[in-house]
């Protein structure tokens, strides 16, 4: 069977143009000429380098901790490569270091926080008191601050010179660079990119890369595509002459400062300071009024300075640093760059148009990473680090709509240095995506948490009285510390309890659901995954979907519902722009996204099959309905598909209806229930449940840097079926140097949250991934990515915003490692 071709190239050296010579053109070209391709053309609309985009005025800040391990990878990679670059005009990056400082105990709490991300992504940094802070900046009024965290290898950028220098490189390797060259559209042709067409005629074109910064947007339209971005307005300020900066001899020597308290932001520029600010009301540009709007301005990307909204920047700046008293802000400007939705890049091709790929809303601080992956991504089919976080296909339909897409980026603008919690979600556009059971779940008092658009209950308040009745009868509800309490209540320890001891609902209608349908599914089904999906009609199992390098790029659940008809039970949308993509071109597999017509209740717990079975006419025994097993039937009158699977570890099933029986189907359950204790319980417990059962998250616990075998999950890997994607990747590969380990920590009030540094023998060995408080236990257990050589009963130490608790790596499962409650 012939499918979509995928991502590689066929061609040895395609025909490339880049649009954009900014930094993240530049950084691409030099990427991909270094890795053979030279038939390269990077275009741009202004002059080179200082080409009128963001890049022309980046201040070129490089702080490289970031939540995310792979932002934080990108940041590393940049400094790295920026710092062994050579321009006549001076260095590309001065490793001068970075200090944020805190003002208020919560910013020193959050700073112990990146601390801990620093030492899991790897990092060197630490955290100082106030004295060592004034030490290290002078200028701070140490009676301001608290204490700061400092990073000797981050510092400044100069943009501009990184730039030429990238270019000077790519040129000696045979690209081509040319300036004052306006897009006006994008050739297409058998469904493929052909070339570029400019006012000096078409360059043809195997491959497009947009990298045209706040302007992609506007250009990705062309071709009807929608990249969530907007491009917002920012201030920045320099200072007249300071004598505290005089006589020093260099652009900069004191480390790059960050007032997140305030929003703000300083560098050095000589004996002037340079300051940003985040702290106004969102500037989001309007790109149809803004040629006249910056027509007297220095450049298209600088709009006119709004004093009044520096105001309070000026005055906390002044707090923070009083010698900034001797002078003023003699000059300044609003420059414009690219928020998104979630606040990461956007990578990646077209779904619908080959060979159309971006690289857009990418900061400085991340440009050479994010060119270094987009560059292995085209060349080699996939990027050398996980971007999933970044993928251009991460978004729901919904977070693509123009109403969606300004709210949220205005709101990430707003929040780039506030402390937000793991568990804190927007306040706007919620309630866009309710299952059909939501009107019951607010009669239940749910709290709900948001995913994916998606209102998913975290607890419900209607379980109050049964924690209280659970806590008197002797159930442990350790205390927690005020961060770890936040978005969280002692109702979750209740509601998992009870599902181990009766029976709970759970509400799983946004787990993603696909219909793979038609004679070819079977054979895509195959080809796209690890086990063996040739089994009988009624059979369920568990799969993971591989990229070219045999990382996990997801892991999936799939029913044989007929002879060629499966459901497939996904991470969202990039498991369907997975699928999409490798299509058998003689349309012999119909792929439908079916979530949002059809429903899911989870009714797990021992007494589970006393409940269903009192609606269900067919047989509902282990004998006769075994584990992994699928079955079509009806609960009353309301036709379902059951399966027999469990996420959470108890005996029980996923009971799957089409979106109209929703209500009735949630009300006879809930009625038939009353008899066997039933409650419906939320997302926190359903969580801690599924950690002591040992199963993993994706995307959370393992992405695709990890391959099967290191995050525990080889059962789901047939090697001798035949070829499957990633499977000659695992063939070769060594063994690896970390696992996933369940670790179980000694003292009942110990509690973390994911991302916190994992200690061996007093170094940092790995980091914690999710966590979640085990109510049979009576502790918190945690998956961690540790050394293969740690083994079973070893003790780590776990960096909790600065206080270490020990725990023990743990045999997996936890909880029932017999399986004997599910086989039940």
């Amino acid at each position: 069977m012939r499918y979509k071709q995928h991502r590689r190239h066929p061609l040895a050296n395609p025909k490339v143009v880049i649009i954009g010579a900014g930094i993240v053109g530049t950084s691409l070209a030099d990427e991909m000429t270094a890795r053979g391709w030279s038939d390269i053309t990077v275009l741009d609309r202004g002059p080179l380098f200082r080409t009128g985009g963001s890049t022309s005025h980046a201040p070129g800040l490089v702080f490289q901790t970031n939540p995310s391990k792979t932002m934080t990878e990108f940041a590393r990679y940049t400094t790295e490569k920026f710092g062994a670059l050579d321009h006549s005009d001076g260095r590309a990056f001065d490793p001068v270091g970075g200090l944020e400082v805190a003002t208020t105990p919560d910013r020193w709490r959050d700073l112990h926080r990146k601390a801990g991300w620093a030492q899991s992504w790897g990092i060197e940094g630490r955290l100082l008191d106030a004295s060592e802070c004034a030490a290290l900046y002078p200028l701070l009024d140490i009676d301001q601050v608290i204490g700061g965290f400092h990073t000797p290898a981050d510092g400044l950028a100069n943009a501009l010179n990184a730039a030429a220098a990238q270019a000077r490189a790519a040129t000696g390797r045979g690209a081509r660079f040319l300036p004052n060259q306006e897009v006006l559209g994008i050739e297409e042709g058998g469904g493929r990119v052909v070339g570029v067409r400019t006012a000096d005629g078409v360059l043809a074109a195997d491959i497009v890369v947009c990298a045209a910064g706040f302007w992609g947007a506007e250009l990705a339209r062309k071709v009807g595509l929608v990249v969530p971005l907007v491009p917002m307005a920012h201030q920045y300020a320099k200072t007249g002459p300071l004598a505290a900066l005089a006589n020093r001899g260099r652009v900069a020597s004191l480390p790059i400062l960050r007032h997140q308290d305030q929003d703000l932001y300083f560098r050095e520029h000589g004996d002037r300071m340079g300051i940003g600010y985040y702290g106004h009301a969102p500037m989001p540009v309007d790109m149809s009024t803004l040629e006249s709007a910056t027509a007297d301005e220095a450049m298209p990307s600088m709009l006119p300075f709004t004093e009044a909204d520096f105001a309070p920047a000026w005055r906390e700046s002044m707090n923070l640093l009083p010698a900034l008293g001797d002078s003023k802000p003699e000059e300044g400007f609003n420059g414009i760059f690219s928020f998104t939705p979630d606040g990461f890049s956007i990578m990646g091709e077209h779904r619908d148009l080959a060979g159309f790929w971006v690289a857009e809303a990418v900061w400085v601080t991340h440009s050479a990473g994010v060119a270094k992956a987009t560059a292995e991504w085209i060349i080699d089919g996939a990027p050398g680090t996980d971007v999933h976080e970044c993928d251009l296909y991460r978004f729901e339909d919904v977070a693509r709509s123009d109403q969606f897409i300004m709210q949220t980026s205005s709101q990430a603008f707003v929040e780039v240095y506030d402390i937000i919690h793991p568990h804190q979600y927007r306040t706007a556009l919620r309630g866009l995506r309710t299952s059909p059971f939501y009107g019951r779940q607010q009669e239940l008092g749910a709290f709900f948490f948001e995913g994916g658009g998606w209102e998913r209950p975290a607890w419900y308040e209607a379980n109050a009285a049964l924690a209280q009745r659970l806590r008197a009868d002797g159930l442990p509800f350790p205390d927690r510390d005020e961060w770890s309490s936040k978005f969280w209540s002692p109702i979750a320890i209740a509601e998992a309890h009870w599902t181990r001891e009766r029976v709970a609902m759970f509400d799983m209608t946004p787990l993603t659901r696909y219909e793979v349908a038609g004679p070819g599914a079977l054979e895509l089904l195959q080809r796209l995954t690890t086990n063996n999906l040739d089994k009988s009609v009624g059979s369920v199992t568990y799969a993971l979907l591989l990229d070219e390098t045999g990382g996990i790029r997801s892991d999936l659940t799939v029913a044989r519902l007929g002879p060629q008809r499966f459901q497939v039970g996904a991470n969202g949308p990039l498991d369907f722009d997975w699928f999409s993509r490798h299509l058998p071109t003689d349309g012999s597999v119909l792929l439908r996204d079916i979530t949002g017509g059809t429903c899911c209740i989870g009714v797990w717990g021992p007494n589970a099959r006393d409940l269903v079975q009192s609606l269900c006419s067919d047989d509902l025994s282990h004998q006769s309905f075994k584990y992994f097993r699928a079955l079509h039937t009806n609960l009353g009158a309301i036709p379902v598909t059951m399966l027999r699977v469990s996420y959470v570890g108890e005996l029980g099933w996923e009971i799957y209806a089409t979106a109209e029986y929703g209500n009735a189907l949630w009300d006879v359950l809930w009625k038939a229930g009353a008899a066997h204790d039933v409650i419906a319980a939320g997302r926190i417990a359903f969580n801690s449940l599924r950690i002591e059962k040992g199963y993993r998250s994706w995307g959370t616990d393992m992405t695709a840097e990890h391959l099967p075998a290191a995050a525990g999950l080889d059962f789901a890997v047939r090697m001798n079926k035949p070829d499957f994607i990633g499977k000659s990747a695992l063939e070769q590969a060594a063994e690896p140097a970390k696992l996933l380990r369940s670790i179980v920590f000694e003292s009942p009030s110990a509690i973390v949250l994911g991302k916190e540094p994992v200690y061996l023998d007093g170094s940092c060995a790995g980091y914690v991934t999710s966590a979640g408080y085990s109510a049979t236990l009576g502790r918190c257990i945690a998956y961690a990515w540790l050394p293969a050589a740690v083994a079973v009963g070893d003790t780590v130490e776990v960096d909790y915003l600065g206080s270490r608790y020990p725990a023990t790596v743990h045999t997996e499962p936890v909880v029932d490692p017999e399986m004997s409650r599910i086989k039940r």
